[in-house]
């Protein structure tokens, strides 16, 4: 079994087509997909196909890029639609410098209203940080120093020195197709040193697609292809990284049943 721990199938390219994407993730064995929320007008449809679906769960949050159309975005309200069973993670938040879509200052009071809720609601942060690493560092420290809270790194593209300040922390890494990818070597080898009890894996579709399907529409069924990479790179059977992930992402994600 494996578990696509963030996807975007209320997104262009798979919205289209929700009954075939789901066929063909289970097809291939993937038992459970995480579906990430970014804005709020997406809440109410992405809990409604987690309600629809076995094995499909939802997150309420606040892309980075949209912190500046959700000024009155609270822990209050992040927490009271978090309060449906099918909910299981807070974001994905955090912040973004490499597109600056969203006032940096706005950003960072969004992503610290998002560790609030998932502190009140010990549901996982899911965290985007892209050209933010010291200020994504700093945020995560000073307020894991207010009270604990569980999280994910998503989609990690980050430094060494940060993956370590992350797991110091105590957040699980997810990794994405972009560890296929031919110029990814330094994301490669800072793979082999996350602890197997602390690796999750996603697709975040419809982006991303991993090696062999560059170019196309990515979807969770693709997720099985690069646990087939990270099992050749960490030099261990593709069961046991589907096991070992699959228990990472239901020791994280606790909320979610793992039979549905």
């Amino acid at each position: 079994m494996f578990v696509d721990s963030h996807c975007h199938l209320n997104y262009k390219g798979l919205v289209e087509q929700e009954s075939e994407v789901l066929e063909r993730a289970r097809a291939v064995g993937v038992g459970a997909m995480l579906n990430i929320s970014t804005r709020e007008s997406e809440w109410d449809a992405v809990i409604g196909l987690a309600e629809r679906e076995k094995g499909v769960w939802a997150s309420v949050g606040i892309h980075p890029h949209e912190a500046d159309q959700h000024g009155d975005i609270t822990s209050g309200k992040l927490i009271e639609k978090s309060r449906n069973p099918r909910v299981i993670g807070i974001g994905e938040t955090g912040l973004d410098y490499y597109y600056d879509y969203s006032d940096r200052e706005q950003q960072k009071a969004c992503f610290r209203q998002h560790i609030v809720a998932a502190r009140e609601t010990a549901l996982p942060i899911i965290v985007h940080t892209r050209d933010a690493e010291e200020d994504t560092a700093t945020i995560l420290s000073e307020e894991m120093e207010q009270g604990p809270y569980p999280g994910v790194i998503h989609c990690f593209t980050a430094s060494a020195d940060f993956a370590r300040i992350a797991l110091d922390l105590g957040l699980y890494i997810s990794l994405s197709g972009i560890v296929t990818f031919k110029n990814a070597k330094d994301l490669q080898d800072i793979a082999r040193t996350i602890p197997d009890d602390r690796l999750l894996i996603e697709t975040d579709s419809p982006f991303l697609a991993p090696v062999p399907h560059r170019g196309k529409t990515c979807e969770p069924a693709f997720v099985s292809n690069t646990a087939q990479f990270l099992a050749q790179l960490k030099n261990v059977s593709v069961e046991r990284l589907a096991e070992t992930s699959t228990q990472n992402f239901f020791n994280l994600f606790n909320k979610a049943n793992p039979n549905g």
